[in-house]
């Protein structure tokens, strides 16, 4: 997990934005996975989490 309280990794990974819940809009963290390779280039982007089965998802693609 990431802390940053700057939002300035978050902005640059797309991993903040617009939100909506129940009708309203607000600014929040969308839940993101990236697989980075040893070289720091992200090689899969996983942008609909479910958190059910998310660790298997991500394990079957490695």
């Amino acid at each position: 997990m990431l802390c940053n309280e700057s939002k300035e990794m978050l902005i640059a990974y797309k991993a903040w934005g617009k939100k909506k819940l129940y009708g309203r809009e607000y600014d929040g963290i969308f839940r993101i996975s990236y697989i980075i390779d040893e070289k720091g280039i992200i090689e899969q982007a996983h942008a609909k989490v479910k958190t059910k089965t998310h660790a298997i998802d991500v394990l079957s693609k490695l």
